[in-house]
Order: structure tokens, then C-alpha cells, then sequence
């Protein structure tokens, strides 16, 4: 039995400026596994996104893509696809639109076309962009990007009941089934995982967090996270470039 479970949100939070994770903070999560805590990741991003950080930290539990895909033990628990009929209309609305549409699941993605903001967008992710409109039709699908600046609220209302769309991007929607969450994503974890019991604990930085401090015991904020997050925070530890995770692992005397 784990004594406590610890989430992490990523950019903003365990990765530092630089898109890494500091090695104090790989170093914590070891000793963390050590001592029989459980350290899972939620983020935003799948899991094809994130392996490099998977392998260096040992971490084989995951919240991903904004709650639609959680693992555990390195096995898929949950997938919220995206039916195909909904997929299929709002790949035709975005297309009306001249909007990019990114077509996500655990292991890869493809684009409906490109754009600047899409390679703009996956240059800073370090990602090879590929344009396949018709992927979806075969692949199962549990996130998409919607790209566009300013058009969430003519989005949100065509797929008002259908779609969640949460601007976490100034380029793109981030777009789930209606009602997924990471705070959703951690609730299917833990209840099927069978791990309700245990005390939770989880950092985080971004609007996209808040959720997530909702659903956990004891919620910490990153000193340069959004005031939203720190207000809503149990405690708020120091920045994600300057060693935020250990200090605040080590003020719930979770590391020594």
C-alpha cells in the first residue's frame, strides 16, 4: 500500500523554463518511489509527449491529455474517445472556419492541415507535425487542439453537451469529451486503481490545475504559478526553476 500519491502537472510546474525536469526533482521522485509514494504525472499532455520524462523518472502513472487517457502500472485504465460522429462535425465546423484541427491519442497525432500557428505550436513542443485529415476516420481519438485565437465561444456553443474546450493555449482549444478533466482523470485513478484511501497531494501552476487542487488533499502551488492557483493552494512552494517541487515534497515531510 502506498503512504501517499503525489501529482504532478508539467510545463510550468515539474518542467522547468526549459521543458526538463531540474535533477533535484528527479532525484526527489526516487526517493519518493523509495519510500512507497506514489508520484503520477497530470498533465495536459499525452503520453507519446512525455515518455522521455516517463523513463528518466520511473514514473509509469499518468493523468494525460487534460484527463482523457489515464495509465497505471504502465497500463491504460481509461480512454474518453471522442465518438466518431462528433469528431467528424467539428472537423467539418473547423474546416467552414480555415481552423487546424490536431488529431490526438496516447501514441501520436496527426494535423487536418497546417498553418504558422501549428508549426509554431510544435516547434516549441518538439514535435514533427504530420498532415493526415483523414486519420481519425481509423485512429481512436481522445484529444484534439482546435487551432484559432479568439473563436472559443462560437466553438463552446456548436458543442455545448458534446465537447469540453478550455483555452490553455493562446494558439488552440484544447478539446475533450463534455465534463473531462485532470480532475475527472485523477477520480478514475484512484477509484479503479483502488487507492481512494490514500492521501493525496499535487502541484501545479496553471488555471488548468484548479480542478485537480479540488480533488486532492492537499493542493501546492508553484511560486510562479497564476494567483488563482496559489489562492486556492495549501501551501505555495517556491518556482519550477528553483528546485519548487523538493521544497515543497519536503515541507509535507515527503522527502528528507
Amino acid at each position: 500500500m502506498y503512504h501517499a500519491i503525489v501529482f504532478f502537472d508539467l510545463d510550468g510546474t515539474l518542467f522547468d523554463d526549459n521543458k526538463n525536469v531540474l535533477p533535484a526533482s528527479v532525484a526527489a521522485i526516487h526517493e519518493m518511489q523509495q519510500h512507497h509514494i506514489l508520484p503520477v504525472i497530470a498533465t495536459g499532455r499525452n503520453i507519446f509527449e512525455i515518455q522521455s520524462v516517463l523513463d528518466t523518472t520511473n514514473i509509469d502513472a499518468v493523468v494525460s491529455a487534460n484527463g482523457s487517457y489515464v495509465q497505471y502500472q504502465g497500463q491504460r485504465l481509461a480512454a474518453a474517445n471522442i465518438p466518431r460522429p462528433t469528431l467528424k462535425a467539428i472537423t467539418a465546423f473547423a474546416n467552414q472556419q480555415g481552423d487546424p484541427v490536431g488529431y490526438f491519442n496516447n501514441q501520436g497525432f496527426r494535423l487536418s492541415q497546417s498553418s504558422q500557428d501549428t508549426q509554431d505550436n510544435f516547434k516549441l513542443l518538439r514535435l514533427p507535425a504530420v498532415v493526415d485529415p483523414d486519420w481519425y476516420l481509423s485512429h481512436d481519438i481522445n484529444f484534439l487542439n482546435i487551432f484559432n485565437r479568439d473563436k472559443e465561444k462560437i466553438y463552446q456553443r456548436k458543442f455545448a453537451g458534446q465537447l469540453t474546450l478550455v483555452r490553455n493555449n493562446p494558439r488552440a482549444l484544447d478539446t475533450m469529451v463534455m465534463g473531462v478533466t485532470k480532475q475527472t482523470g485523477i477520480r478514475t485513478l484512484l477509484k479503479t486503481a483502488g487507492l481512494q484511501d490514500v492521501k493525496t497531494y499535487a502541484f501545479g501552476d496553471g488555471l488548468n490545475d484548479l480542478q485537480m487542487f479540488d480533488e486532492v488533499d492537499i493542493p501546492i502551488a508553484m511560486g510562479n504559478g497564476v494567483f488563482q492557483a496559489k489562492n486556492k493552494a495549501a501551501y505555495v512552494t517556491t518556482t519550477n526553476m528553483t528546485d519548487g517541487i523538493v521544497h515543497g515534497l519536503r515541507h509535507f515531510g515527503l522527502i528528507q
